[in-house]
């Protein structure tokens, strides 16, 4: 139960890592597309409320 509690206290930046890397594939690939930045931006949004949200909640 403790390495989900410790899992679930890190969700918040573990989505935050997961749209900086799609960023990181948009930069890298040969054509433009929107959708990477969208989804992108998408996750990190949604990385600092559930971090905020979350660690809130723990405490």
């Amino acid at each position: 139960m403790k390495i989900l509690k410790t899992l679930l206290r890190y969700l918040g930046p573990i989505i935050l890592l997961i749209g900086a890397a799609l960023l990181v594939v948009y930069y890298f690939q040969a054509t433009a597309e929107n959708t990477l930045l969208i989804v992108s931006a998408a996750l990190m949004v949604v990385g600092v409320i559930a971090h905020v949200v979350i660690n809130k909640f723990m405490e």
